[in-house]
């Protein structure tokens, strides 16, 4: 069984993903079901790129034409999950900045206001 130069290809970038994926949980920038996650894609890469006709057996299940047909599919549909998921972020990070500054707003009055009180009382 001789691969082709995309399978190579395929198995690098999958090899590739994996030790990025651990290097990122090790440095605590991953957590662990992101990890899970992300080793699992890269083990179906490296799968799918060894034994390719394996998606003619998951396009037969689904009922989907191609095999390619079945990998594009659920490739998009990963991909709105993943937009999915950063909008949300990005949600709950400007929801975290508008109480910082909400925050910073009030202390800076509070600050404000016994500068006032202390220039009032030397006055007197």
């Amino acid at each position: 069984m001789a691969l082709m130069l995309y399978q190579y290809i395929g198995i690098i970038i999958g090899i590739v993903g994996i030790i990025y994926t651990f290097i990122r949980f090790r440095e605590s920038k991953m957590s662990l079901g992101m990890l899970l996650i992300w080793s699992v894609v890269w083990v179906v890469l490296i799968g799918l790129s060894i034994f390719p006709e394996a998606t003619g057996y998951f396009a037969n299940i689904t009922g989907i034409g191609r095999g390619l047909d079945v990998i594009l599919i659920l490739g998009l549909i990963g991909c709105y999950y993943l937009i999915f998921r950063i909008y949300n972020m990005i949600e709950n990070i400007e929801q975290e900045i508008t109480n910082i500054a909400r925050e910073i707003a009030l202390q800076g009055d509070k600050d404000l206001e016994n500068e006032n009180e202390l220039s009032y009382s030397k006055k007197d």
